[in-house]
């Protein structure tokens, strides 16, 4: 049985072998609770052989138990530093390969050569919300997603309607998946600790969108000018698509919404509402 790089004493070893130092700015804290990789592992739901993409490996650590479990690991790490490490802390942990690359410059589907898989990960905060949007928007044949992210943005992408923390974000992610928040990880199980509190999320893709609009570029486009001035009424946010006062009370009326709302009250089913009444106005304006 190989050491197991989660263990606080095992990560400080490696670390001290190969004089590393955490990134900062690529968002690096190693993960040190072998209960919380068991717990994402587990999340994943990996079964022998299945194709996993891990972002951002590190020294190894969820790559470790994810090619124990039995899954076959594709890594994509951004540090070249940290590469000789992998080498060596994966010898013998099962099916992996290592990239190295920038997962929002990768063509991912070529990668993962076209089928289907999962995705593991424990991402850098800095830069968490464009990969997940990567993930969810491009057109990849994604079963499960399991990413650990800052505790407040998983709470953003697990959001209802109505409160503070309902957004663009939750929107984009709601759209594309069913999420749910798995667990929350403390900043003591990470060295060094960061200054706020991790969460696991579990996305699990859809195999339609949970609306139906004429163009999903046209229903993020709508979704961005409401939400463009937070505290003011969807009537005046509605204006940012380019429309004038007039457009956007004929536009209101047909989806039958009250322009006095604020943009984090509405459903995905509103904003979809919205996005076909816009369309069929504009076509009718055309004419």
């Amino acid at each position: 049985m190989p050491a197991i790089i989660a263990q606080k004493e095992v990560t400080q070893h490696i670390l001290r072998t190969f004089n590393i130092r955490a990134n900062k700015s690529l968002g690096q804290n190693f993960l040190i609770s072998p209960e919380v990789v068991r717990l994402i592992v587990e999340a994943a739901e990996i079964t022998p052989d299945e194709p996993v993409l891990e972002i951002g490996p590190g020294i190894g650590t969820l790559t470790q138990g994810l090619a124990l479990a039995g899954a076959k690991v594709t890594a994509v790490e951004l540090d070249k530093r940290l590469l000789p490490i992998l080498d060596k802390t994966l010898e013998g942990a099962g099916q992996v390969q290592v990239i190295h690359g920038d997962i929002l410059q990768t063509d991912i589907k070529a990668l993962m050569q076209g089928q289907s898989f999962k995705v593991a990960a424990n991402l850098p905060y800095y830069i968490t919300t464009p990969i997940v949007l990567k993930l969810l928007e491009e057109d990849l044949p994604i079963e499960r997603l399991v990413t650990m992210v800052q505790k407040e943005v998983a709470e953003r992408m697990v959001a209802s309607p109505g409160g503070k923390d309902y957004g663009a974000l939750s929107i984009a992610v709601q759209y594309h998946a069913e999420v749910s928040l798995a667990f929350v990880v403390p900043a003591n199980c990470f060295m060094p600790a960061p200054n706020v509190q991790s969460a696991v999320v579990v996305c699990k893709k859809r195999t339609q969108p949970i609306v139906e609009v004429v163009s999903e570029k046209l229903f993020f486009r709508v979704v961005k000018a409401a939400f463009s001035q937070r505290r003011k009424m969807l009537s005046n946010c509605l204006k940012n698509m380019g429309v004038d006062s007039q457009f956007v009370e004929n536009w209101l009326q047909t989806a039958a919404i009250d322009g006095k709302r604020r943009a984090e009250t509405l459903s995905l089913q509103e904003f979809a509402l919205l996005t076909n009444s816009f369309a069929t106005l504009q076509e009718a304006v055309k004419k």
